[in-house]
């Protein structure tokens, strides 16, 4: 089954958390944690992304997300499309690479 790009949501995690004390520590590793589990890939530090098959699930992940934050610290939750997605440019140093592909299989929530 071939998904159209516009319908393909890619759902981005961004985050900056406070590492200042052993519990602070605990509390960015426990939701880091949490976002592995729910089945996001690390795009780059405190920077993550799962494309998933329509804004509702995109909604429902969002939800999940949003009962695992930590208490303090600042995090933000972006949906895009997957034509969107396409459109990022990439670096590398100074060398444009290319902007990761759909994964073979979507998660569903």
């Amino acid at each position: 089954m071939s998904l159209a790009p516009y319908r393909v949501m890619w759902t981005f995690v961004m985050f900056d958390l406070p590492v200042d004390s052993k519990q602070a520590r605990k509390e960015y590793t426990r939701f880091r944690k949490t976002l592995l589990q729910l089945g996001l890939t690390r795009m780059q530090f405190s920077v993550y992304a799962k494309a998933l098959p329509s804004e509702d699930a995109g909604d429902c992940l969002a939800t999940i997300v949003r009962m695992a934050l930590p208490p303090r610290g600042e995090v933000r939750i972006l949906m895009v499309t997957d034509r969107q997605f396409g459109k990022m440019e990439v670096f590398a140093g100074q060398k444009q690479v290319a902007v990761e592909d759909i994964p073979e299989q979507i998660g569903l929530f």
